[in-house]
C-alpha cells in the first residue's frame, strides 16, 4: 500500500470501466489522478473521489494536449505516471476504408505518442517517470473480421519498445499491458449484467476460466507505475488470465456468444 504516495498520474480514457479500474488502483496506492477523456459523464462520475480530477480532453488535438501539460504543471507541479488507455474500437475488418484506418491509428497509436511527447518533460523531472501503454491480446493473434484494432495494438507493442529505448536516458520507464477479455461496458450491455454468463463464454479462451476484472488489470498497471518495477522497461505484460498461453482464438466471431437475447443487436465497436 502507498507505493505511489505523493505522485501524480495522468490516465487517458479513464472514464471507461477498465479505465476506472486503473484509476482506482492508482488512487489506492496513494496517487492523485487526472483523467483525460472525451466522456464528460463518465469522467465526472470518476472525479467524485477527492484524489481524482477530470479534464475534458480530445487526445487527437495537439493544442489540447499542450494545454493539458501546462495545466498539470501549474496545478500539480509534477507528473510521475502516464497511462495511455484511450482507444478506438472502430473496425470493419476488410471493409474498413482509408478514413477508418486513419481514424483508428490516429487515436490508438499516434495520439499515444503525442500525449507522451506533451508530458515528457514533466516525466523526466519526476525522477520516477513511468509510461504504461494499453495494448491487447488482439496484438498477437488473428481475429476474424477485425483488422484495425489488432494492427494498431500490435504497432503499440513495438512502439513501447522504441519509446523505452529513447526515453531511458530521461529516466522514464515505458511498458505496456495487454489485457485479455476484461469486464467492460460492451460485455455488461450484451450480457445484461450477467458476469457469470460472460465468464462461461470466456472459459475456453482463458486458463483461469473467466474474464478479467478492471481492478485486476489496474493492479498490474499500479505495479508497473511504481518503484517496485524499477528494473522493468520495454516489456509487454499479459494481464490476460492465460489467454496468450493457451492461444485458442477460433476462426469465428466470439462476441455474438456474449448476447443472452438473440434479438439484441451487437454493437459495431466490438469488445
Amino acid at each position: 500500500m502507498g507505493t505511489l504516495e505523493g505522485r501524480v498520474a495522468l490516465v487517458t480514457g479513464g472514464s471507461t470501466l477498465v479505465g476506472r479500474g486503473v484509476v482506482d488502483a492508482l488512487v489506492e496506492e496513494g496517487a492523485r489522478v487526472v483523467i483525460a477523456d472525451i466522456d464528460a459523464q463518465g469522467g465526472g462520475e470518476a472525479a467524485l473521489h477527492p484524489s481524482v480530477e477530470f479534464r475534458l480532453t480530445d487526445i487527437t488535438d495537439d493544442g489540447a494536449l499542450a494545454a493539458l501539460a501546462e495545466t498539470l504543471r501549474q496545478d500539480y507541479g509534477r507528473l510521475d505516471v502516464l497511462v495511455n488507455l484511450a482507444c478506438s474500437y472502430l473496425d470493419d475488418g476488410a471493409h474498413s476504408d482509408r478514413a477508418d484506418w486513419l481514424s483508428s491509428l490516429n487515436v490508438n497509436v499516434v495520439s499515444a505518442v503525442m500525449v507522451a511527447r506533451a508530458v515528457r518533460e514533466l516525466l523526466t523531472e519526476s525522477g520516477h517517470g513511468s509510461i504504461v501503454n494499453f495494448t491487447s491480446i488482439s496484438s498477437s493473434v488473428a481475429q476474424t473480421g477485425r483488422w484495425l484494432y489488432p494492427a494498431s495494438k500490435a504497432a503499440l507493442v513495438q512502439l513501447t519498445r522504441s519509446m523505452a529505448a529513447d526515453f531511458a536516458s530521461d529516466g522514464i520507464r515505458v511498458n505496456s499491458v495487454s489485457p485479455g477479455w476484461t469486464w467492460s461496458k460492451v460485455m455488461d450491455t450484451l450480457s445484461r449484467g450477467d458476469a457469470a454468463h460472460v465468464d462461461s463464454v470466456a472459459a475456453p479462451f482463458h486458463l483461469l476460466g473467466r474474464v478479467g476484472r478492471p481492478s485486476e488489470v489496474g493492479a498490474v498497471v499500479a505495479f508497473l507505475a511504481s518503484d517496485a518495477a524499477s528494473v522493468v522497461t520495454g516489456a509487454d505484460w499479459a494481464a490476460d488470465g492465460g489467454y496468450s498461453a493457451l492461444g485458442p482464438e477460433r476462426n469465428e466471431p466470439a462476441i455474438p456468444l456474449l448476447v443472452k437475447d438473440a434479438a439484441q443487436a451487437v454493437p459495431a465497436d466490438g469488445r
